[in-house]
């Protein structure tokens, strides 16, 4: 390790923190402390008792490679390789989206329409790491939940996923959203789809630039999956079933009044801790 590099825990995260700071972080402070800690495989709560604790010139060279793809803008999430949902870990990669809070909106809008102990059939649409699909068949153990991606590789990392939480009454596909389940219907469909118009100039900035584009982007104004999960989404649900979309939160009126030409009833939505509108949930009362 150079000589003229800081090497106690503070003098390192003073420098990371500085030169974070400098390259626009948000949260420059928070995000040296995580990369410290990761490589540390210590809390944040140690690092503040162990201050004066040196580095190894292993643990300073770990740490100075994850903070350099930090600033160039890789995601905090992707270099850890993991992201807490719903308190709990799930792995992540450059194949799934981030997981973010806005999304347990959408679970909790999910759950809601599940009693507890309920023995149902749903359905998570697009569900890259899992997160929807596990949190709904980790919450209602006694629902078989089917999950869809169109992604091989993100499949790979739901399996993951799964494995690691112990999950034994979710079913993962491979395909384009309903191609897998061809016959079948469910009490309950659920999906975080692409929402993103396609010259958004937010794709290109932050975290999201590093996230797969199809996950994110559908259509001149970002409609195009929404539309197409309303449309078709009457042929896979039992009588009475729900869909529950999340959605961005200028589009809340056009979801709805997709729903309603398709004959959907009892419209709900929910905003997010911004006072956003976030997810929308409705009852089909026919069969399709």
């Amino acid at each position: 390790m150079p000589s003229d590099v800081p090497q106690t825990l503070q003098d390192w995260l003073r420098r990371a923190t500085q030169r974070l700071h400098e390259a626009g972080s948000d949260s420059p402070r928070l995000d040296a402390q995580i990369l410290l800690g990761h490589v540390l495989t210590r809390p944040r709560s140690y690092l503040y008792a162990h201050g004066e604790d040196l580095l190894t010139e292993s643990e300073w060279q770990q740490a100075e490679a994850l903070l350099e793809q930090r600033l160039t803008g890789h995601p905090i999430a992707h270099l850890l390789g993991r992201r807490e949902f719903w308190s709990r870990e799930l792995e992540v990669s450059p194949d799934t989206l981030i997981p973010r809070p806005e999304t347990e909106i959408t679970l909790e809008l999910a759950l809601e329409q599940i009693p507890v102990g309920a023995d149902r059939a749903l359905l998570d649409l697009g569900t890259g790491s899992g997160a929807l699909a596990l949190m709904l068949a980790l919450e209602r153990p006694g629902c078989r939940v089917t999950a869809i991606d169109i992604s091989s590789a993100a499949l790979a990392v739901a399996r993951r996923n799964r494995e690691r939480l112990g999950v034994d009454n979710l079913e993962l596909l491979e395909g384009d959203w309903f191609t897998p389940v061809a016959g079948r219907r469910f009490q309950l469909i659920v999906s975080n789809p692409p929402y993103v118009a396609e010259r958004d100039p937010h794709l290109d900035a932050g975290d999201v630039r590093f996230e797969p584009r199809r996950a994110l982007a559908a259509g001149a104004a970002g409609l195009d999956a929404l539309e197409q999960l309303i449309m078709q989404a009457p042929e896979h649900l039992e009588p009475g079933g729900w869909l529950v979309l999340e959605h961005g939160f200028d589009q809340a009126d056009s979801v709805a009044s997709l729903l309603r030409e398709k004959g959907f009833i009892d419209i709900q939505c929910r905003h997010d801790l911004a006072g956003q509108p976030r997810a929308t949930a409705a009852r089909h009362p026919g069969s399709g």
